[in-house]
């Protein structure tokens, strides 16, 4: 599988949130490979965006990543519980990225699985099967992503890095975004893509 380069990351947020379907994530972890492909994105754009975390340029000690290189790793914490990761767009000291919401296992099933539900993927019931990588804290938790991955860069082929993929024979969906209802007029954006 080819590297994705900083090019990729380096274009309109919707135009990569789009592309990023059908593409895989790959995080090397304690030896082994964890690879997943992406089924579902949600694309924020700080400048028009109530949902994005820099907003009007709004810049914090949590949101500075969002400024960072295009193919850079967000990886930040919601309810105190919760990892979702992103990956930076557009050129640097632009805030936008896209949060990946649901993708698919491809390879090291079994470790994801332990990962999520402490078992391995045969063990695992109907409805977790269903419900095993559909949406972003869940597949942060079966990749054991957490907040030491923020910043990372995403195009070294280090330990967490994405890779080309065939182009989806699935049909792309496209609607609003999940869980922004406090974001005005944001909340009826389409941007939210999936397979």
């Amino acid at each position: 599988m080819e590297l994705l380069p900083r090019a990729f990351y380096d274009r309109d947020t919707l135009e990569v949130a789009r592309d990023l379907l059908g593409k895989y994530l790959v995080h090397r972890v304690d030896g082994a490979e964890l690879v997943v492909r992406i089924t579902e994105t949600e694309a924020y754009i700080g400048a028009v965006d109530k949902a994005c975390h820099a907003y009007g340029g709004r810049r914090t000690a949590r949101t500075e990543t969002l400024y960072a290189k295009p193919g850079t790793a967000y990886v930040y914490l919601i309810y105190g519980m919760y990892h979702c990761l992103n990956f930076v767009t557009e050129s640097e000291g632009t805030s936008a990225a896209v949060l990946l919401r649901g993708v698919e296992a491809v390879a090291g099933t079994d470790s994801i699985a332990l990962n999520r539900f402490g078992r391995g993927y045969d063990q695992l019931t109907a409805y977790q099967r269903k419900n095993f990588l559909n949406g972003p804290g869940k597949v942060c938790k079966a990749l054991a992503i957490t907040r030491t991955h923020n910043g990372l860069d995403l195009t070294g082929g280090g330990e967490l890095f994405l890779c080309d993929g065939k182009a989806p024979t699935e049909e792309i969906h496209v609607g609003k975004r999940i869980g922004i209802d406090y974001a005005q007029e944001a909340v009826d954006f389409p941007w939210r893509f999936w397979l």
